[in-house]
């Protein structure tokens, strides 16, 4: 994604917009906002500018590049999760295990809760990642992936084994909630499955198992699905330790 020039300003802009000052948490939520309703292609610093009542060139104090917003999305959504945890302590505790398994669960949860309310942000945090090294992340990132590897630590796996858990963890969430995203709709009219999901569109021929399954693939599997896949991505590391302390 194109960067937006910073314009040089000859004078201060004033960043007392219609509800006040402005504040950087206060950016970042009506980027939010906008983007939740119309999508990131709706997002600029001129629009985002007209949403709060100051000129753009104001919310370069809180934001200096186009690229640094989007990573304020990705912030912001970090940040409803620490909330949510915060507010939650005891979500999860009904899982099978020791605590750092609940603890695992608990944060796979409340991010998939609060991707499903934020998806238009969701591809953000593949992009971004991506794009900017791990110590230039947002702070509300980073402390994520310090939760995650303490959790692991306690778990009494080895160096070696926490980063690849560590990287398993990541891969299984954040794709679970991108399958989970994914448009399946071709037309929302319709009252005939097989047209709503636009089969007549797909090749028997050359795709008869896919035209089979779009049905089922249409369904989301919810958080007993996310929460199945990771009890058994743990397994697999569990057992292997345990292996390996046998031998």
């Amino acid at each position: 994604m194109a960067k937006e020039e910073r314009p040089i300003p000859s004078r201060r802009a004033s960043d007392r917009g219609r509800l006040g000052r402005l504040s950087r948490e206060r950016v970042l939520a009506a980027a939010l906002d906008l983007v939740d309703s119309e999508g990131l292609s709706a997002l600029s610093m001129r629009r985002l500018g007209a949403e709060l009542g100051v000129e753009a060139m104001a919310l370069y104090r809180y934001a200096a590049s186009k690229d640094s917003l989007l990573d304020g999305l990705v912030e912001a959504l970090y940040l409803q999760l620490e909330g949510r945890l915060a507010a939650e302590p005891g979500a999860g505790s009904d899982v099978e295990g020791p605590e750092w398994r609940h603890g695992l669960h608990r944060m796979a949860r409340a991010t998939y809760d609060v991707c499903l309310a934020h998806p238009q942000v969701v591809p953000l945090l593949a992009t971004r990642m991506m794009a900017v090294p791990m110590a230039q992340r947002p702070a509300a990132v980073l402390r994520d992936h310090e939760r995650v590897l303490t959790l692991l630590r306690s778990a009494g796996f080895d160096e070696a084994t926490v980063a690849e858990v560590f990287r398993a963890f990541t891969a299984w969430l954040l794709g679970y909630v991108s399958v989970e995203l994914r448009p399946m709709v071709d037309n929302p009219d319709e009252t005939d499955p097989a047209f709503r999901l636009g089969l007549h569109r797909l090749s028997a021929k050359e795709l008869p198992t896919l035209r089979e399954t779009a049905a089922a693939l249409a369904e989301q599997g919810g958080p007993e699905g996310l929460a199945a896949g990771l009890d058994a991505l743990l397994d697999s590391f569990t057992r292997g330790s345990a292996s390996a302390a046998s031998g």
